[in-house]
C-alpha cells in the first residue's frame, strides 16, 4: 500500500480530533503526489486527524501524518473530475435540446454549482472516508 507521509507537530488535542501542523519541506517540490495531498506548497498547514481517547501523543510531539495514495486519487476525482463530467454532460444535453450557447453554458455552470453544493451537503460523510492517520 503506497502512502503519502508528512512530518508534523501536534498543536492541539481534543477528545476525538488531533490537530497537526505540517510545514511542507523542499522535497515536496519534486514529489509526484504533491497535488494529491495539498501540502506541496511551502506553507504551514494544519490537518485534523481522528484519534481515540487513548491517544498516546501530547501537544508538541513530532508525528508522521499518513494518507493512502489511493484515497488521494479518489479525492482528486471527487473534487475535480466529477464536476468536470457534470459540466460536459450538462453542456452536451442542453446543446442537444436546442438551448442557445449562452444559456447552455450558464446552465452547465449552474449544474456544476449544484454538484459542489451537494458535495458540501455530504462533506461530513465524505470526510470520514478521506482522512489522515498518525503513524
Amino acid at each position: 500500500m503506497e502512502q503519502i507521509t508528512h512530518k508534523g507537530r501536534i498543536v492541539a488535542i481534543d477528545p476525538d480530533i488531533t490537530t497537526i501542523e505540517i510545514i511542507a519541506e523542499s522535497a515536496c517540490a519534486s514529489c509526484h503526489a504533491k497535488g494529491l495531498c495539498g501540502l506541496g506548497e511551502e506553507k504551514v498547514k494544519q490537518v485534523q486527524v481522528r484519534t481515540s481517547a487513548w491517544n498516546p501523543h501530547n501537544v508538541g510531539d513530532e508525528v508522521e501524518v499518513v494518507l493512502k495514495k489511493s484515497i488521494g486519487y479518489k479525492a482528486v476525482f471527487i473534487a475535480y473530475g466529477l464536476p468536470l463530467v457534470v459540466l460536459f454532460v450538462a453542456l452536451m444535453l442542453l446543446g442537444a435540446l436546442g438551448v442557445g450557447e449562452l444559456w447552455a453554458g450558464l446552465g452547465a455552470l449552474g449544474a456544476v454549482a449544484v454538484c459542489y453544493f451537494v458535495l458540501f451537503l455530504f462533506r461530513n460523510k465524505i470526510s470520514k472516508e478521506y482522512s489522515f492517520f498518525l503513524k
